[in-house]
Parts: structure tokens; sequence; C-alpha cells
């Protein structure tokens, strides 16, 4: 119920009060009594957390037909003052039903308002972890994970080409994940904050063995480098980090599950990244 929460928007109390008073939420339960939504109710409670946002009250919500809600989901969407989790839930049904043209039109509607960089850090980054809850309340399948993943991984690629090459001066940043490390959206969304910010981006992609790290250092002369850790491997995610420090003085930023970091002290050439914020704070401290 706390997943649901999280992801809606939607109190517990509020969802359970709804229940009892109203048809139109009817959640299944286990055998031992616990609730559970369908994708089609979740995807409703979805919307109707946008109408209630939105003025809406949740008896007059409750009178409409599924077509009338969504025909008046998309008339709040396409207004300029909606609120950045109205999209992010637009965004979470266009990755359930796989409907790629609903997800190109809230992108790039998001971008004509806000700009590039503001859309893939103000939105993506928090539609990312809203992918995570779903995935905790087992309503996400792996094949609508890959359709969004892939999706965004086009539009951030795409995004970064189209930016100017930096100068032969800039400094330089070398990006890679380790082994066992394969969810690269992160990553690319780093790439394109540097390269944005007038750096040298040395991309390397993923499943990067630790023992070319000294190498790539002699061949890039990067300033900087940059890893994210996702997978739970606490020991083994130390165990790397040390080995990079044990080649190099250069910074190392590091991102990602914060659990796997605590087996390291951090110093001035270990640097915990926490958002993509923060990020472009530090790179422009030291360009």
């Amino acid at each position: 119920m706390a997943q649901v929460e999280n992801l809606t928007g939607i109190s517990a109390h509020t969802l359970r009060i709804w229940e009892r008073r109203y048809s139109f939420l009817e959640p299944e339960r286990t055998e031992t009594n616990i609730r559970f939504y369908s994708d089609e109710e979740l995807k409703k409670l979805l919307n109707i957390g946008i109408l209630i946002r939105n003025g809406h009250r949740i008896s007059k919500v409750d009178a409409m037909s599924n077509t009338q809600i969504s025909e008046l989901v998309t008339d709040i969407l396409s207004n300029v003052s909606r609120e950045n989790e109205d999209d992010i839930n637009a965004l979470t049904i266009s990755m359930l039903e796989m409907n790629e043209d609903e997800f190109n039109m809230i992108f790039q509607r998001r971008v004509m308002r806000k700009g590039l960089q503001t859309t893939i850090t103000g939105l993506i980054y928090p539609f990312l972890s809203h992918i995570g809850v779903l995935w905790g309340t087992d309503k996400l399948i792996p094949a609508q994970e890959h359709f969004i993943s892939n999706l965004i991984r086009q539009k951030i690629i795409a995004a970064i080409d189209s930016l100017p090459s930096p100068g032969s001066n800039a400094p330089g940043i070398a990006m890679f994940l380790l082994d066992g490390e394969d969810h690269e959206i992160g990553l690319l969304l780093a790439a394109y904050i540097a390269k944005d910010l007038g750096w040298k981006v040395q991309y390397l992609g993923q499943n990067v063995p630790v023992i070319n790290i000294a190498e790539v250092i002699e061949i890039a002369k990067p300033k900087l480098l940059l890893s994210m850790f996702v997978v739970p491997a606490s020991k083994k995610t130390a165990k790397f980090i040390n080995i990079i420090r044990s080649q190099t003085d250069l910074p190392f930023l590091i991102s990602g599950n914060r659990e796997n970091f605590s087996d390291l002290e951090f110093d001035n050439r270990l640097i915990y990244i926490k958002s993509p914020n923060e990020l472009v704070d530090y790179l422009q401290q030291i360009s």
C-alpha cells in the first residue's frame, strides 16, 4: 500500500476511504488479506491523482466513465501550469500502455517549455525513480521497462549529439560503468550534462573491466573520472573503487545506490554525487 501511495501521490488513508465510499476502486486481496491493484486500476489511480491535484472533487470523478477521465486528464496535461507530478504520472501511463506517441508528446512539450537540460534533470530523472517504485509493486514487466528505457536512451543520445563539440583545450571527464553494471541511462544523463557545460566527455559505456581504467587515464588524460553503481553489491563495489583509487590521484565522482558505499571513506579525491544538480554544481566549480 505504501508503494502505491508513493507512486500515485494519494495517501493510503485516502485510498481506504475511497474504497468505502465510492464504486470506482475495488482492489483485490491476497490470501493474507493484503490489498493489491490491477494494472487498469493503477492507471486509473494515476489519472485520478492528476484530477484531484487540479481541483476536481472525487465525488464528481466517481461519476465519470474511464473515457471521460482520460479526456479530462488530456486537457489538463495540455495546460502549461500543470504540476511536474502530473507529467511523471502521464509518462508512467505511457510506459504501462507502451505508448510511444504519448511519451514523445509529453517529452517534446516539456522541452519546448523548459529546455532540454531542465526536462532531463527535472522530469526524466525523477521519472526513473518512479520506475523503481513500480518494480517494487510488481506492476512493471521487463518489456515495459525496456520499452521506456530505450525511448529515454534515444532522446538523451540525440540530445548529446546535438550539442557543439568542446574546444581543444576543454577539460576531459572519463565516464564508465564497471563489470556487472548495465543501467546506462544515468551515465548518459551525466554525459549530456558534462558536454553541455563544455567538458570533453570520454564515454566508455557499460561493463568496462576495472583493470583497463589505468590505461584509459594514460591514453585519454582526463581531469575527472565518473562512474555509477546501481546493482546492490557493496563489497564488490568498494573493491572496484579502491582499485581505481590506487591507480590514480584524479578526483573520482561516484553515484548510485548509497548503501553500496557504506565501506568507503570519502575525501577530496572520492566524491559522492547524489543528483544531476549536484553534478552541475561540481563541474561548474572546477571547470
